[in-house]
């Protein structure tokens, strides 16, 4: 904001004498970004290039942060607003990003019913303009994130049978979500396009084994019952009896 004059009305005069017309309607400036809370610039040598965020070579941080992670933090505070880069800020957007992630590779695995539950149906209608007028308010991209999560919640009651949703219902809060997170925001998943069908893979192999568990149940077989769950506990993942039936996400 502080390079609003003279700097960047001097390109837009530039811009507009090489082209001979406007070339765009908005400028956006964002406000200043600070270091634990100090103003960043080179004269106080507190400065953190992207290479040193990726590298987690810096004496403020104490680990790399991915590049989507750097821009999911950015996101998460308004273009108007101070950004103010911290160690555990930073820490508190990958978990979040992550978090957001599972979620969306969690659409694939919610199982869909004959018709959603009233409070679902609601939510789902009225998601996408609500994301859409969060983005015509002055690009309020917190709120979006915001939403998203909300979204989140809804799955996670969802796939503990707390709730349901039809696959009409399903396929619109997919589309929804895939919309505002990748179109719009353009995060993209870290993990990579050609690891879906690795994913899928695993997770049918964690839900026979879990079939398997199931039986040990019926059967009374406690000892191999808790043995499968954990070892499936140790090796990341967090399953949950209720008692509906039982879910599993992989904590990363």
């Amino acid at each position: 904001m502080d390079l609003i004059f003279p700097h960047h009305e001097c390109e837009i005069a530039q811009a507009v004498a090489s082209q001979g017309e406007q070339m765009v309607k908005y400028w956006m400036h964002n406000n200043m970004i600070t270091i634990n809370g100090q103003k960043m610039g080179k004269s106080l040598n507190n400065f953190i290039t992207l290479e040193q965020f990726f590298t987690g070579q810096h004496e403020i941080l104490t680990q790399a942060y991915t590049p989507m992670t750097i821009r999911f933090f950015i996101l998460s505070a308004h273009y108007r607003g101070t950004v103010d880069f911290s160690n555990e800020a930073l820490t508190a957007a990958q978990k979040g990003y992550e978090r957001l992630m599972n979620s969306i590779e969690e659409l694939k695995r919610t199982p869909a019913s004959n018709d959603s539950d009233e409070q679902t149906r609601q939510f789902v209608s009225t998601l996408c303009n609500k994301c859409y007028e969060a983005m015509n308010d002055d690009l309020m991209t917190p709120a979006v994130i915001s939403t998203l999560f909300e979204a989140s919640h809804l799955l996670n009651a969802i796939n503990a049978r707390k709730a349901q949703i039809s696959a009409a219902d399903l396929e619109e809060l997919t589309k929804t979500m895939h919309l505002f997170t990748f179109d719009i925001l353009g995060l993209r998943n870290e993990r990579g396009a050609d690891n879906s069908a690795r994913e899928e893979a695993y997770g049918k192999v964690v839900d026979m084994i879990l079939d398997l568990r199931n039986k040990a149940k019926q059967e009374k077989n406690w000892a191999v019952s808790d043995e499968i769950r954990d070892s499936l506990s140790s090796a990341g993942f967090v399953v949950k009896d209720t008692k509906d039936g039982v879910t599993w996400r992989l904590d990363k």
